[in-house]
C-alpha cells in the first residue's frame, strides 16, 4: 500500500529533526521563565502583566499565538503555562481565563505558517515530495494573516 502511493519517510524525518531542535531549544527558555521578574525574560513577564498585577488574557492570547506561528503550539503552550506559574490547580481554577487566552493562542495561531502547526508542516512537505507547488513559507503566512487576523480580533473582542 506504501509503495502504491509513492510514500517516502523523508518528510516525517524533515519533521521529526525541526521538532527535536525545538523541543530541545525551549529547555532553556522555560528555566529563564522560572527566574521570574528578575530573569533575563523579565520584559516578556510585564509585557504581559496588567498594572495591578493580575495576567492581561489579551496580552496572552497574542503574545502566545506570535509564538505558536514560528514555533509549535505544544511548546509555546509549555512556555507560557510556565509564563503564567506552572501551577495547573490554580490555571484551571482563578486563572482559567488566562489558560484559555494561553490555549486559544497555541491552537489557533499555529495555523499562520507552516511550521506553527505539525500537519500544516507535514502536508507541505508530503505535498512537495509529490512534485505540488506549495506557497513559500512568506505568502502562506501573509494569506493567513489576511484571512484569520480579522478572526483572532474577534476572539480577542469576545473573550477577553
Amino acid at each position: 500500500m506504501r509503495h502504491a502511493h509513492h510514500f517516502t519517510w523523508g518528510p516525517i524525518v524533515e519533521v521529526a529533526k525541526l521538532f527535536a531542535g525545538i523541543f530541545l531549544t525551549i529547555i532553556p527558555a522555560i528555566a529563564m521563565l522560572r527566574a521570574g521578574s528578575e530573569g533575563a525574560l523579565a520584559p516578556v513577564i510585564a509585557l504581559v502583566t496588567s498594572a495591578d498585577g493580575r495576567p492581561n488574557d489579551a496580552v496572552y492570547f497574542w503574545v502566545t499565538g506570535a509564538l505558536s506561528s514560528f514555533l509549535d503550539n505544544a511548546p509555546t503552550y509549555l512556555v507560557f503555562f510556565n509564563l503564567a506559574g506552572g501551577d495547573a490547580v490554580a490555571l484551571m481554577g482563578t486563572m482559567a481565563s488566562t489558560l484559555t487566552a494561553i490555549s486559544l493562542g497555541a491552537v489557533f495561531m499555529g495555523a499562520n505558517t507552516y511550521i506553527g502547526n505539525a500537519p500544516n508542516f507535514m502536508v507541505k512537505s508530503i505535498a512537495e515530495a509529490r512534485g505540488v507547488r506549495m506557497p513559500s513559507f512568506f505568502a502562506y503566512f501573509g494569506w493567513a494573516m489576511l484571512v484569520l487576523t480579522p478572526i483572532y480580533a474577534l476572539i480577542t473582542v469576545l473573550l477577553f
